[in-house]
């Protein structure tokens, strides 16, 4: 697997984002939290999606979990 697309929160759309993890690719999304910048990268392989954050790995089990997810977690502009 090649290197992960990285973006900031907020620079794509949801469906945007939901495609390029659906072709396989890995996405880092730069993020600000309580005044700190962290990395949050999602993932699907082929079956679950994944929000791996500092702290938590979160596992969806279908696209509409994981839209939900990166929709409150502001991760796409839409």
């Amino acid at each position: 697997m090649g290197s992960p697309t990285v973006i900031d929160a907020g620079d794509c759309a949801t469906d945007e984002l939901l495609e390029r993890l659906r072709e396989g690719n890995r996405v880092v999304v730069r993020t600000e939290f309580l005044g700190s910048d962290h990395d949050v990268t999602l993932r699907w392989d082929g079956e679950h999606f994944y929000c791996d954050t500092p702290t938590t790995l979160h596992k969806h089990d279908t696209e509409e979990e994981m839209r939900k997810c990166i929709r409150k977690h502001g991760y796409c502009s839409t």
